[in-house]
């Protein structure tokens, strides 16, 4: 049986019916079901999908939690787009067989087909296909590369892994959507790059709560005090499976599980087991005590269909199982679940608590009850912190078990937490541990992820590379200390230590070294090379995907998406006096380059062996996306947190990074991020701010001393981001500039900017000790100098009291000296007064 086959005989038969129509009454068909309509979420995320292709991105990631989704999402948006072909990509039958029944009830008329060890089909309008066939060279050889119109990634975070990495960059559709669940940023920072950085939607477990399309959930953190978790081997991330199964099927521990169960307990239970023994002994416990329950594995005498039936109609109590549940399965009456055991990531714990968070009204469902056990070891907080946004530090951790002593952790509507004290105790003795920082943030992100991060998570989860760099010269080597890259991976490195060297400190003005990285791999340049002209056009290619990257581009080229005539020659000539001629060399005496140009090809110096150049490939990625993620956020850093592009921009608190000192010397070093931001509210009198654009900083040094407004070390400096888009002309202004040192450290510096006769720009000092200097392309401008506060200004202006008092004053200062009845109030025309208040806030007495 083949579609052919099928097309012929629809045709056969459509003509029989035209010639012999019969004479008696037929029955009618079966109605054919009607497809749901989107529900209020999907419709926000298809909004933003095709917002999103008008912007020109041609990849997206879509986050929406368990249960809300995601699968209908993926064929609406197919339809909406009229789609010819799309392929289905998943790791397991369950989520492909899901997914085929999905799209049929939406697109019946398109021909279907599997990709899988079993079926091979081609030729299909639809496509679902397992990753573990379809990632493997020999199969993706089988399309061109513009074979499918859409391509839709399910479980998008296990894209990071290499068959993945294959296929996302052989197929070049008109669309590629990423779905998954999971809402950990470290978890996304890497497949956030396998989707052109570009974040489409977003919506996790609580958003789902709170506009109920997930039922409200009760959760009980439960002290787990029969298993010494501490006294178990631990090896690679996760407990020794054998040593654990013997702690966790005892007759006390089963004891104490019933016991908690049988107090908080609705009617069907989804109870998740670390193996078949454990399940198998859990079932058999709580039939001795006249509860009907079945344990679901591999090998187990019941199926997984049967036992599921069995739940929903209450012929059975308990499931006990064995990850047979995790991903892809629907289970709405579920209205308890039992976590009897240790996760390995937060994704699989999102999962299994996912399994009970379906809307069931027929069943009465009302709230999904969780009963956790909570062990003494670091890995059990996985699980507070998956739930509850918890970063991977003690800092964070400390501060959530506060909230829950405080009775102040933010939660859902018409949700409950519960830990006992037992419990918070355990997770308080963990906090306790004091190890080097660096090898915390990696090893929490290790345990975490369930494999070794890479660098741009590593960096993203807020980890140091200076600090890495300071001790291990640079991250491989670290990698390698921490005896986690494989033999081949340590060979690879060994040989190419020079290389990888060079691009991890590599010093960026614009992205565009990068780009040109990333388009060499695609290219397949490491063996023999690469034709500049592919090489340029490639480059364009990736820059058009990566939208936030687009503003480097110079204005020439930066509406362009089509490359043609003369732009296209022009485009060539621009990539060659660029990047090109960076990373040769060309522009820095005495640098020894990773490659060279021969004739037109440009090609490493010393070839890749043909055996490493995949896991070369690999590794170089590693540090492209690390580079991209630092370059990045340097236009970002200094812009607020995501939640604040919400305030209004009449709003006067702006943030102020604390640990970014503003050169007013030579340029200084200085690294800042979102750990240390304080907000700051400024008065009226510095006009309308937006926390989006200005910030505040410090300076330091004193080569801006001079001239009729010094700036002096201290000074507080109000500052607007620009970029090439919104900077306009730079000439006669002070700007902040930055460039990076030969580690590739940012570093930030303030000048009066000068533009010369020939075009380029001097850097001049307010200070005559000090010479100017010639701005160059390793620079980059990116904010204007709008307002210099003097610390004694500042003071006043942080010290506003909210009491009103009546008087014509303005804003009342200095709250500590209230109780003296001395304060200092800023009158309408901006002039500090002290005043005496009576104790009944009447003015006494005041001097200017």
């Amino acid at each position: 049986l083949s579609h052919n086959w099928i097309e012929k005989y629809q045709r056969r038969y459509e003509d029989n019916q035209l010639r012999f129509k019969p004479s008696i009454n037929i029955e009618p068909k079966d109605p054919i079901e009607t497809p749901p309509e989107p529900n209020a979420i999907q419709v926000l995320a298809l909004n933003e999908l095709m917002e999103t292709r008008k912007k020109g991105f041609r990849r997206g990631l879509v986050v929406l939690a368990t249960g809300m989704g995601k699968t209908w999402l993926s064929a609406f948006d197919a339809k909406a787009m009229n789609a010819e072909r799309v392929l289905f990509v998943a790791h397991r039958e369950e989520i492909l067989n899901q997914a085929e029944a999905t799209f049929l009830k939406l697109l019946p008329d398109k021909k279907i087909g599997r990709y899988s060890g079993k079926k091979q089909e081609v030729n299909i309008d639809m496509l679902f296909a397992s990753i573990q066939t379809l990632g493997k060279t020999k199969h993706l050889g089988q399309f061109a590369s513009d074979y499918f119109d859409y391509v839709v990634v399910d479980e998008f975070h296990h894209a990071a892994a290499r068959t993945y990495k294959k296929l996302l960059s052989h197929f070049q559709p008109r669309f590629l959507l990423g779905l998954t669940a999971t809402p950990e940023r470290t978890d996304q920072v890497d497949i956030l790059h396998l989707c052109d950085d570009n974040l489409v939607f977003r919506r996790d477990l609580f958003d789902g709560v709170n506009n109920k399309s997930l039922c409200p959930f009760h959760y009980y953190g439960i002290a787990d005090e029969h298993v010494n978790y501490k006294e178990l081997p631990w090896r690679n991330g996760k407990f020794e499976p054998e040593a654990l199964v013997n702690q966790l099927a005892t007759q006390a521990r089963a004891r104490h599980v019933y016991n908690k169960w049988n107090e908080l307990k609705q009617k069907r239970t989804l109870s998740f087991c670390v193996s078949r023994r454990h399940a198998d002994f859990m079932a058999n416990y709580f039939n001795s005590r006249g509860v009907k329950s079945v344990s679901v594995h591999s090998e187990s005498l019941i199926r997984r269909n049967v036992a599921l039936k069995q739940l929903s109609e209450n012929t059975i109590e308990v499931l006990f199982s064995v990850d047979l549940f995790n991903e892809g399965v629907d289970i709405p009456s579920v209205d308890t679940i039992l976590m009897l055991r240790p996760t390995e990531s937060k994704i699989l714990f999102l999962q299994q608590l996912g399994r009970g968070l379906r809307l069931s009204i027929e069943k009465g469902k009302t709230h999904l009850v969780i009963v956790d056990f909570i062990g003494n070891h670091i890995s059990f907080f996985k699980k507070p912190e998956a739930l509850f946004h918890i970063d991977s530090n003690n800092a964070s951790r400390r501060k959530f078990i506060k909230q829950l002593e405080d009775k102040n952790l933010l939660l859902p509507s018409s949700c409950f937490v519960n830990f006992d004290v037992k419990s918070i105790d355990f997770m308080r003795e963990l906090t306790q541990t004091r190890i080097d920082v660096q090898l915390d943030i990696y090893r929490g992100l290790r345990e975490n992820l369930n494999r070794r991060p890479t660098l741009s998570e590593f960096y993203m989860g807020g980890g140091s590379i200076t600090a890495i760099r300071h001790e291990h010269e640079q991250w491989f080597n670290f990698v390698q200390e921490e005896n986690d890259l494989t033999d081949h991976e340590e060979e690879v490195v060994s040989e190419y230590n020079f290389f990888f060297k060079d691009v991890e400190i590599t010093q960026m003005s614009k992205s565009f070294k990068m780009i040109l990285l990333e388009a060499f791999i695609e290219l397949d340049g490491l063996i023999s090379g690469v034709d500049l002209q592919k090489l340029s056009l490639c480059s364009f290619e990736i820059l058009q995907r990566r939208r936030q990257l687009s503003g480097d581009l110079p204005e020439l080229f930066s509406n362009t998406e089509v490359l043609e005539n003369n732009k296209l020659k022009k485009w060539q000539i621009y990539w060659r006096n660029n990047p090109v001629r960076a990373w040769l060399g060309e522009n820095r005496n005495g640098y020894q380059s990773l490659f060279e140009l021969n004739g037109d090809i440009f090609k490493i110096k010393n070839d890749i062996v043909k055996e490493k150049k995949e896991l070369f490939a690999v590794l170089l990625q590693e540090l492209i996306d690390f580079k991209l993620s630092q370059y990045e956020s340097r236009g970002s850093k200094s812009q607020a947190p995501v939640d604040l592009q919400k305030i209004k921009p009449v709003s006067h608190k702006i943030p102020f990074f604390t640990d970014l000192k503003i050169a007013c010397g030579y340029f200084r070093s200085s690294r800042h991020d979102t750990d240390n931001i304080e907000y700051r509210d400024l008065p009226l009198q510095f006009g309308i701010l937006d926390p989006a654009k200005h910030f505040l900083a410090t300076a330091k040094g004193d080569s801006m001393n001079g001239g009729k407004n010094p700036i002096h070390d201290g000074d507080y400096l109000l500052l607007e981001l620009i970029n090439s888009n919104t900077a306009g002309s730079i000439s006669n202004q002070i700007v902040a500039i930055e460039s990076q040192d030969e580690t590739g450290d940012d570093q930030y510096l303030l000048r009066y900017v000068k533009k010369r006769l020939d075009g380029g720009y001097d850097l001049v000092a307010n200070n005559p000790e000090y010479p100017l200097f010639q701005a160059n392309n390793e620079m980059r401008t990116f904010a204007r100098l709008k307002e210099v506060i003097k610390p004694l200004d500042m003071l006043l202006h942080q010290q506003i009291m909210r009491e009103d008092i009546p008087s014509l004053f303005g804003h009342v200062f200095n709250k500590g000296a209230w109780q003296s009845g001395h304060v200092c109030v800023r009158d309408d025309i901006n002039q500090y007064l002290f005043v005496t208040l009576s104790k009944q806030g009447k003015l006494t007495e005041h001097q200017y």
